[in-house]
C-alpha cells in the first residue's frame, strides 16, 4: 500500500527526531504537541532551514561570548595608566567598567523580546556593527566622559550578542544537554579571557593604554565577519514577541518561576565576585603588590586558566553526579577562594603574590562551574522565550556587577582589603545559593 501524505509526514518526522536523537541536534519547528497529540502552532514562524555544523556552532559561540573577557579583561592592565594620562579620579575610571556592565545588562531587557521577534542573524548582526562603532569611539576619546559614554555604548551592543549566543543554544538543545552545550562554549570563552590580559599588558607597556582599545576594536570586527558569512538564523520567530500585553505576561511569568530565580542568583552572585576581582585587581596587583603591566596580565590569565579547567571539569561532573551535583561541588571551591582572599587581606603575613593568586584560582574554577549550569538552567524552563529568559538573567547579573562598580569606586583605598572583603561576600553568597535555592527548585525539565 502506498503511503498517504500524512503518513509520509510520519516517516518523516521519525527520521528527523532519529537525527536528533543521534547528533544531538534539533529540528528547528515551531509546531508544538499538545497533550493529546494534536499539534498547537502557537503563532510563530518557522525559522530557516541551513544546518549550522557542529564545529561552526561552537566556534560562533566561543566568540560571541568570548566578547566579554575581551572587552574587560584586554583592557585591565591599561587601567593605571588610563588614570594617569586623563587626570581622572578613581570613581571616573571605575565608570568606563561599571557604565559598560549597566549598560550591558539593561539592554539584554530590549535585545531579548527583539531577538524572539526578529530572529538572532538580524539582530547580531545590527549589534556587532554598532559594537565596531562604539569601539572606534573609545579609541579616539581624549576625555575621561566621552570613554565612559562610548564604553556604555559598547556595553549596549554587546548585550544583543550575549542574548543571542545564550538563547541559541536552547534554539539547538534540549536543557539537559544544554549545560554540556555551554560548558563548551566557556572554555572557549576561557581562552579569550586567557590572552586578553597576556595582550593587554603587552600593548599597555610597549604602546599605551589606547592600543588596548584599539585590540578591541579589531575582535570585534573579526566577530561580525564571523557571525556575517557563517551563522544563519536558528531562532524561532515569535510575531506577537514584542506586543505589550504578551510581553508584559512573558516577563511575568519567567521572574515568577522559581528555578529561573535561583539560577539567576546563583549567576549573579559568582559574577559578583569576578566582577570585584575585574574591577580591582589591576589597582592592587600593580600599585599595592608591585607587579607590572605585563606581570599583571600574566596573574590575571592564569585565573583564566583555572576558569578554563572549571569547564572541563563541570562537563565530567555533569556525566558523574549530575547539574545539581556540580553546583554543590563547584560552590565549595567559590567559597574557600572568597574566604582564602580575605585570610590574605586581615593577615599581613599571607598578603603576598602566590597566595593571593591561589586564593583567585579557586574562585575562578567555582565560577567555571557555576556560569554554564546557571546560564543553562535559567533558560531551560522556557524553549518559546530563550532570548526573554537569557535577557532576564543577564539583566540580573549586570546589575550586580554595576552594583559592585559603584561601591568600589567608593572603596578603593589602596589596600588589597576592598577587593577582598567583595570577593568574600559573593563567596558566602554563591555557596549559599548552591546549596539551599539550586537545589530546592532549580531542576529543569529533563534535567536530574
Amino acid at each position: 500500500m502506498v503511503p498517504g501524505l500524512s503518513d509520509l509526514g510520519i516517516l518523516a518526522r521519525r527520521r528527523r527526531i532519529a537525527l536528533r536523537v543521534k547528533t544531538g541536534w534539533y529540528a528547528r519547528q515551531m509546531t508544538n504537541l499538545t497533550g493529546r497529540g494534536a499539534v498547537a502552532q502557537q503563532d510563530v514562524t518557522p525559522a530557516h532551514t541551513e544546518i549550522l555544523a557542529p564545529f561552526a556552532a561552537a566556534v560562533a559561540l566561543a566568540l560571541l561570548l568570548g566578547l566579554q573577557p575581551v572587552m574587560t579583561d584586554l583592557y585591565l592592565p591599561a587601567l593605571p595608566l588610563l588614570a594617569r594620562e586623563l587626570v581622572a579620579p578613581m570613581s571616573a575610571v571605575q565608570l568606563t567598567m561599571s557604565g559598560l556592565i549597566l549598560a550591558f545588562g539593561l539592554f539584554q531587557l530590549v535585545w531579548g523580546p527583539v531577538a524572539d521577534r526578529f530572529g538572532r542573524r538580524p539582530v547580531l548582526l545590527g549589534s556587532l556593527v554598532l559594537l565596531v562603532l562604539a569601539s572606534i569611539g573609545t579609541c579616539l576619546s581624549s576625555q575621561i566622559g566621552w570613554l565612559i559614554a562610548w564604553r556604555a555604548a559598547q556595553g549596549a551592543a554587546m548585550a544583543a550578542a550575549i542574548v543571542c549566543a545564550r538563547a541559541m543554544v536552547r534554539d539547538l538543545y534540549e536543557p539537559h544537554q544544554g549545560a554540556h552545550v555551554m560548558s563548551l562554549g566557556l572554555s572557549g570563552l576561557a581562552l579569550m579571557a586567557i590572552g586578553s590580559p597576556l595582550l593587554g599588558g603587552v600593548l599597555a607597556t610597549g604602546l599605551g593604554w589606547r592600543s588596548t582599545l584599539v585590540a578591541v576594536a579589531c575582535y570585534a570586527a573579526i566577530v561580525l565577519v564571523y557571525v556575517w558569512r557563517v551563522l544563519p538564523e536558528t531562532a524561532r520567530r515569535n510575531p506577537r514577541a514584542l506586543h505589550a500585553p504578551t510581553l508584559v505576561a512573558n516577563t511575568a511569568q519567567v521572574l515568577a518561576h522559581p528555578g529561573f530565580r535561583a539560577w539567576a542568583l546563583l549567576i549573579s552572585a559568582t559574577y559578583g565576585g569576578l566582577f570585584t576581582l575585574l574591577s580591582a585587581s589591576s589597582f592592587v596587583y600593580i600599585e599595592v603588590l608591585g607587579l607590572t603591566p605585563a606581570q599583571y596580565g600574566l596573574a590575571m590569565a592564569s585565573g583564566s586558566v583555572s576558569y578554563l579547567f572549571g569547564t572541563f571539569t563541570c562537563r565530567r561532573w555533569l556525566l558523574r553526579v549530575g547539574l545539581i551535583g556540580a553546583v554543590r561541588r563547584g560552590a565549595l571551591f567559590s567559597l574557600l577562594g572568597g574566604l582564602g582572599m580575605l585570610a590574605c587581606a586581615l593577615l599581613p603575613a599571607l598578603t603576598t603574590v602566590p597566595l593571593v593568586l591561589a586564593a583567585q584560582w579557586l574562585f575562578a574554577f567555582g565560577h567555571g562551574i557555576h556560569q554554564p549550569c546557571g546560564q543553562t538552567g535559567a533558560v531551560g524552563p522556557f524553549p518559546q522565550m530563550a532570548g526573554l529568559a537569557a535577557a532576564l538573567a543577564g539583566c540580573m547579573l549586570a546589575l550586580t556587577a554595576f552594583g559592585v562598580g559603584l561601591w568600589l569606586g567608593w572603596a578603593m583605598d589602596g589596600t588589597l582589603a576592598p577587593m577582598a572583603f567583595g570577593i568574600a561576600f559573593w563567596g558566602v553568597a554563591t555557596a549559599t545559593v548552591a546549596w539551599t535555592l539550586v537545589p530546592r527548585h532549580g531542576v529543569p525539565p529533563k534535567l536530574s
